[in-house]
């Protein structure tokens, strides 16, 4: 307890604890020998309550928020700026005005969530039999480049598709027995290699299958998807191959994962087939090797089903090439596309396009809507 002086009268004031003990000490006495004690300004106690530091905080998320806002809403402004001021050429907006159509790309459609159609496959693998003498095509014999032996090639150092000339490329288009240039080519060199290496055991394997069902991933672009097992008939399990190419990177992504290849290489139904020396750095471009060369790569075998790395089989295969060749005594199958169904359009969205093209995309466009898929080549993203 101290006593306080305060307009002559004397006060007491009531303090406990360390701040009572402090004042005590330093407590003075008067002239008259009387304790007085100096009282000093208090700390405004309103800024040390919690509802201050919520108020506080609530301002600065405020004005964090404005800032943000407005720099994205210049940022939106400065796009829309540019793309009103792309530069052309005069050439070019020459051409354009003179043609009938506006010069307007095509919006593509905004992704939706497609579910599989319906499709009149057969009940059971067993209800099936494969038609005799149903391919009523023209046939001919194809022999491989298997090493460069073009003395005109600018690097002796081997090229998986090889140094084809531009008369040679027009004449493989010819359906009539010749010997081209189909990948895997090696170089002038005995020692060079064209990638894309495979060991023996795999390849092996490989000239043995009779229908072959392949996939890739490389680069770890993406995780693996089995087969739905209780939708693949015993027959299927035994007769067709599922084989899936990846790259020694992916492999330990696939094991790190869990997907530890069996003693014999498998995973679920997938026969993982490792591939080393990848012929190209765009892992894009290597796997366009097992999806367009599949007839290199499964030498003995009469039917071949390639499957995207995104999407899972949920149907036994032989239903669908019994469905899609046998039945529609067809040669080859392709699915559509999920949003375009012209391969004019397709070149027209992503490819630059001169006057010239433009012109004809056009033209084209207004012939897409009476043309079938079936007559029109297949563009891949």
């Amino acid at each position: 307890m101290a006593l306080l002086k305060y307009n002559g009268e004397w006060l007491q004031e009531r303090r406990g604890g360390l701040i009572g003990a402090i004042l005590n000490s330093v407590v003075a006495r008067n002239e008259q020998g009387s304790r007085v004690a100096r009282r000093g300004r208090r700390f405004p106690r309103n800024l040390l309550k919690p509802s201050f530091f919520r108020w506080l905080l609530l301002l600065l998320a405020v004005l964090f928020f404005c800032v943000f806002a407005t720099f994205v809403l210049k940022l939106l402004s400065n796009g829309n700026e540019e793309e009103k001021h792309l530069p052309l050429s005069g050439e070019v907006l020459e051409q354009v005005s003179s043609y009938d159509a506006p010069l307007t790309r095509p919006k593509s459609k905004r992704r939706k969530q497609h579910f599989p159609c319906e499709v009149g496959l057969a009940a059971a693998v067993d209800n099936i039999l494969e038609p005799k003498n149903y391919m009523n095509f023209t046939q001919f014999s194809l022999e491989y480049v298997e090493r460069e032996v073009n003395p005109h090639a600018n690097s002796p150092q081997s090229r998986f598709g090889g140094y084809q000339t531009l008369n040679e490329r027009k004449k493989s288009f010819l359906a009539r027995n010749q010997t081209i240039r189909c990948g895997f080519v090696k170089g002038m060199s005995r020692l060079s290699s064209p990638g894309f290496e495979l060991s023996e055991n795999d390849k092996a394997y490989m000239n043995t299958c009779r229908v072959a069902v392949s996939s890739c991933i490389f680069g770890s672009s993406d995780f693996l998807r089995r087969p739905t097992s209780r939708l693949i008939s015993e027959f299927s399990k035994k007769n067709v191959c599922f084989v899936m190419f990846v790259d020694e990177q992916t492999l330990s992504k696939l094991s790190s994962e869990g997907h530890t290849p069996d003693e014999k290489g498998h995973v679920g139904l997938w026969k993982i087939v490792v591939v080393r020396n990848l012929p190209y750095l765009d892992m894009r471009k290597t796997g366009k090797v097992p999806k367009f060369l599949s007839h290199r790569l499964f030498p003995s075998s009469r039917y071949s089903i390639w499957l995207d790395s995104k999407m899972r089989l949920n149907t036994d295969p032989m239903l669908i090439i019994e469905f899609f060749l046998w039945r529609m005594r067809a040669e080859y199958a392709i699915s559509n596309h999920y949003d375009r169904h012209c391969v004019w359009e397709e070149m027209y969205l992503k490819v630059p396009l001169s006057s010239e093209l433009i012109h004809q995309c056009q033209t084209y466009f207004r012939a897409c809507g009476s043309m079938k898929l079936i007559d029109l080549p297949h563009v891949t993203n």
